[in-house]
């Protein structure tokens, strides 16, 4: 066989650029590392000396075995991490089929990527292209270098790890677009009954810094704090001119904030399940969120906002000045 017309090549490749991101991110939970998967799968297929019979097999294989490869380093990381670990916010997922439009849709949100961290790096891989990709055993099997007994082994113990987990997912999207806008707009207003109305009443809200930013220790549980905590944030967020971006993150209601220069201060994710909003995630890693945009100095805005919360013309309520001020450190 002959090598193949770059030109053709490349071609191919950029094709098939968003299927291999999205197995990358999936397996890896980071855009970062999945976008350098990606590039090293390149590298390999325009240096392969003859061209596969299927350069959808081929790449697809490639960057499945490199980003297990970086997810058995990752967990080494994750295990030192400070704080809690959320993925790296994901602002589109390039790959669309519409057959499998749901099982995209909720394999990329926040809640399954954690669970995905259960799943030994062989299981995680067989799950996503089994489950979320629906390639065919044989395929997997000859990916991961396992025989087809042991890959349809690694799906049932990694479905049973994603059980046992719990997924739960908000099956009506227009009514948790619904209830998203609400909590925005109450959160807007400082409309501490209206943000409780929304809450579920064990609502945890966590914020990963991984020691590089403001976060909220290991979270804060239940409506009413949550509720204050929100309502307590908006003074001091106009006093600095920090702004809050409504859009999809993770296939999931959520924002961006920003700072006065539109400046990337943090990420946040609803989960939305039966009508309730059960969890709230931020993302305030500055490694975390060059994708999105200029980076903001988290800590920075902290202390400009906490100053103006103290010395602006209102102040919180008694029981939000409280949360705020006995909280290690509190981010927008």
């Amino acid at each position: 066989m002959t090598r193949a017309d770059p030109a053709s090549k490349a071609r191919e490749f950029e094709a098939l650029r968003p299927l291999m991101f999205s197995i990358a991110y999936r397996i890896l939970g980071s855009v970062t590392e999945a976008e350098d998967a990606v590039q090293e799968a390149w590298l390999r297929y325009d240096g392969a000396p003859t061209p596969p019979r299927s350069a959808k097999a081929f790449l697809s294989a490639v960057v499945t075995r490199i980003s297990i490869d970086v997810l058995r380093s990752a967990r080494v990381r994750r295990e030192a991490y400070v704080g809690p670990w959320f993925p790296e916010p994901l602002l589109t997922d390039p790959y669309e089929d519409p057959e499998r439009s749901a099982e995209l849709a909720d394999s990329v949100s926040m809640a399954a990527l954690l669970l995905l961290e259960r799943l030994t790096p062989l299981e995680r891989a067989v799950f996503v292209l089994r489950d979320v990709f629906g390639f065919a055993f044989p395929e997997i099997a000859a990916t991961i270098q396992r025989s087809e007994t042991a890959c349809r082994q690694l799906a049932v113990r990694a479905r049973s790890h994603m059980e046992a987990g719990g997924r739960r997912f908000e099956a009506d999207r227009a009514k948790s677009e619904q209830i998203a806008r609400q909590f925005f707009d109450a959160f807007s207003t400082g409309d501490v009954d209206g943000l409780r109305e929304l809450l579920a009443s064990d609502v945890h809200m966590a914020g990963d810094g991984g020691g590089k930013a403001p976060q909220w220790g290991q979270g804060v549980i239940g409506a009413e704090k949550v509720a204050r905590l929100f309502a307590a944030m908006v003074g001091p967020m106009e006093r600095i001119g920090a702004t809050a971006e409504l859009r999809d993150l993770n296939g999931q209601p959520g924002a961006i904030f920003r700072d006065r220069d539109s400046k990337v201060i943090s990420t946040l994710v609803l989960e939305i399940v039966a009508g309730k909003i059960q969890a709230i995630r931020a993302v305030l890693n500055p490694d975390k969120l060059g994708h999105v945009g200029p980076v903001a100095d988290a800590r920075a805005v902290l202390r400009e906002a906490n100053q103006a919360r103290r010395f602006g013309a209102t102040s919180p309520g008694s029981g939000a000045r409280a949360l705020l001020d006995e909280a290690d450190e509190v981010a927008l």
